[in-house]
């Protein structure tokens, strides 16, 4: 085994050009700096230094060795600074989101992120929340953000917001602007989030108990396809209200009021606490502040 004190007395007498300059320079003798390489050459198997010079000049493997050495000493300054507190910790999240994030708060959320963890390495992943769900548990991914639709005992979910969800359809489709039953609102197409998804989950679970038989019914995983579906005045479905109210001021979307109105559905940053969890609920906690599905992005 290799030490970091020879480590450093190849670094130092590559730097300096001689193993006695090399020796005052970390105050010890030049048969100790001469000690060191000579153990270091044994464990790497080659000469460092191309003993027919009358200067220390390494040879092409000490040169390879000494790239090494210099990650090492570095790597050893970043201990010790972090140790007296000095040093900002690099950190890597892997970030799973719905679309429904990814539409509305998350240039906010990596924005909070990387005030707090300037060195912070973000890889964000947008898929259903069924799929973010098995790579949080698989360990594929650090934080998942959202509906609360599963569970675990090695799991933490932090609640974040309630998102509102209305029944839309094109005013074309839509005429009336009366209360509907279930039962009327089924007589159009329903267009419906598929069980992948968390929010499907929950508005499927609430139509069984409100008994809604829905003799027409179109599965979509993707939040944007039913919306461009709904414009299209191909049906009818629930979307967040705050998020799309826009396109009801702009004419493309009506609201149509139920009895009864669909539950607010809950959304959380989930993270396992079978891990070390410190920085983990860190970007829960700023998830929890920043969370806002009201605000669109703007294209």
């Amino acid at each position: 085994m290799f030490s970091l004190r020879q480590v450093e007395a190849l670094y130092w007498i590559a730097r300096l050009g001689t193993f006695e300059r090399a020796a005052a320079k970390l105050n010890t003798t030049q048969s100790a700096i001469s000690k060191r390489i000579q153990e270091l050459e044994l464990v790497a198997g080659t000469p460092l230094f191309d003993r027919s010079q009358r200067s220390a000049r390494l040879t092409e493997q000490g040169e390879q060795l000494l790239a090494l050495a210099q990650e090492m000493l570095a790597l050893q300054q970043r201990v010790l600074h972090l140790k007296d507190g000095n040093e900002i910790p690099v950190r890597r999240l892997r970030l799973g989101i719905t679309e429904l994030t990814a539409l509305t708060w998350l240039p906010r959320l990596i924005a909070s992120l990387r005030a707090k963890y300037p060195k912070v390495t973000i890889e964000t992943e947008v898929d259903m929340s069924r799929d973010l769900y098995d790579r949080l548990q698989e360990d594929r991914l650090d934080v998942i953000i959202i509906p609360e639709a599963f569970s675990d005992a090695h799991i933490t979910a932090v609640e974040l917001a309630q998102n509102r969800n209305v029944w839309m359809g094109s005013p074309k489709l839509v005429r009336t602007r009366r209360k509907l039953s279930i039962a009327e609102l089924a007589e159009y197409t329903i267009l419906v989030q598929g069980n992948r998804s968390g929010t499907g989950l929950w508005v499927s679970k609430w139509l069984k108990s409100e008994g809604a038989m829905l003799p027409r019914l179109f599965s979509s995983d993707s939040l944007i396809a039913l919306l461009g579906l709904t414009v299209a005045g191909l049906g009818v479905t629930y979307l967040p209200l705050q998020c799309f109210k826009p396109l009801v001021a702009e004419g493309k979307l009506r609201i149509i009021r139920t009895d009864p109105e669909l539950p607010a559905i809950p959304y959380v940053a989930m993270y396992r606490h079978d891990r070390p969890s410190a920085f983990t609920a860190s970007v829960a906690e700023l998830a929890r502040t920043t969370c806002d599905f009201s605000r669109q992005l703007q294209g």
